[in-house]
């Protein structure tokens, strides 16, 4: 069996799908790994090290496609529509691909996959469950995400995030508000509280607020309906538009006393909400 990993090419995604580490237990199992070259570089990762662990590489990208029977990368068609039409062509029947490939809202580039007689297996449709907790990749980058989110505002902000106590005056913490707490904003939360900022969040799902106490921050309560508002698997379903103009008039007030605010909503196979109007930002502080 022959596994095709070909570089990242949607534009400002560094990572690789695999490590030298997963490549060496492929290759320990039979399989043959077939990379392209620099394909971990901007990751951090050097052809060498990949060679050392016995993958193989080639510089022309179609000969991973048409000589792989398993193409994994990051970001798939559908997650990377914007220069993946390139390596639909070199697809044929019986191969597969996996990687994110974000199916629920690009259903066209999944049709696309089928019509060459590929298999695809979108990693975000792996269920959440514990058997395959190992591939659950949603929550793996969320987690990072909403930790880096708040390093990048706490590197924008005027505003130093911890109360400080110097011979020239106390400054006050900053208050950060985080929007949406799935395994993205709790952990926005628990940096930022780390970090010794004044934590506040919100989460339209009412189950949401134990989980932000949990974590050390205040939840932040409004008064909406919120009875109808988580779906299966733990998301937030997607509401009308008359409740998004409820919830911002009455996030208003709340906006206005932040000194940063993270967004990490997001609904499954939709548009995440905007939650933040112009008008409220030009209200705040």
């Amino acid at each position: 069996m022959i596994i095709g990993i070909p570089s990242e090419i949607k534009t400002g995604e560094v990572r690789v799908a695999m490590v030298p580490s997963n490549v060496e237990a492929m290759v320990s199992k039979g399989a043959k790994v077939l990379m392209q070259t620099g394909a971990g570089a901007n990751a951090g990762y050097l052809d060498a090290e990949y060679e050392a662990v016995g993958a193989t590489f080639t510089d022309d990208r179609a000969e991973i496609f048409a000589t792989a029977d398993i193409v994994i990368q990051v970001q798939s068609f559908g997650s990377n529509n914007e220069n993946s039409d390139s390596d639909l062509g070199h697809l044929r029947a019986g191969q597969l691909v996996i990687g994110m490939m974000d199916p629920l809202a690009s259903p066209a580039a999944a049709k696309s996959v089928a019509a060459t007689g590929a298999s695809a297996l979108a990693l975000e449709l792996v269920p959440r469950i514990s058997r395959a907790q190992s591939m659950d990749v949603l929550s793996s980058m969320a987690t990072l995400a909403g930790y880096k989110a708040v390093l990048m505002a706490a590197s924008a902000s005027p505003r130093i995030f911890p109360m400080l106590m110097t011979a020239a005056g106390t400054l006050a913490p900053a208050r950060v508000l985080i929007m949406g707490v799935g395994v993205a904003g709790l952990q926005a939360c628990a940096t930022a509280k780390r970090l010794g900022a004044v934590v506040e969040a919100y989460d339209v799902r009412p189950a949401a607020r134990e989980q932000i106490i949990s974590v050390g921050a205040k939840p932040v309560e409004l008064d909406l309906d919120t009875g109808e508002s988580e779906g299966s698997g733990g998301y937030a379903k997607q509401q009308g538009e008359e409740f998004l103009a409820r919830q911002r008039e009455l996030m208003t007030a709340v906006v206005a006393q932040q000194d940063v605010i993270i967004t990490t909503a997001a609904v499954p196979g939709a548009k995440s909400p905007i939650l933040v109007a112009e008008d409220m930002v030009v209200a705040m502080k």
